[in-house]
């Protein structure tokens, strides 16, 4: 069962990632290390596998 994009929101909020802005449905997060992840869809759909990939290759990247 996929995980929700709230959930990966939760994710990115908890190490350090900072909301910087929305177009759309579009959100857009920083880390100040200069990793950067977009998320798309609404706080209640389900990711698809490419965005938690992402936000898992994003999280990996800003512990180094």
């Amino acid at each position: 069962m996929p995980r929700k994009l709230r959930q990966l929101i939760a994710d990115l909020d908890q190490a350090g990632f900072v909301n910087r802005g929305c177009h759309g449905s579009h959100r857009n997060f920083t880390h100040p290390k200069g990793v950067r992840v977009t998320l798309s869809g609404q706080a209640g759909d389900d990711a698809k596998h490419y965005q938690e990939r992402d936000v898992r290759r994003a999280l990996d990247t800003a512990k180094e």
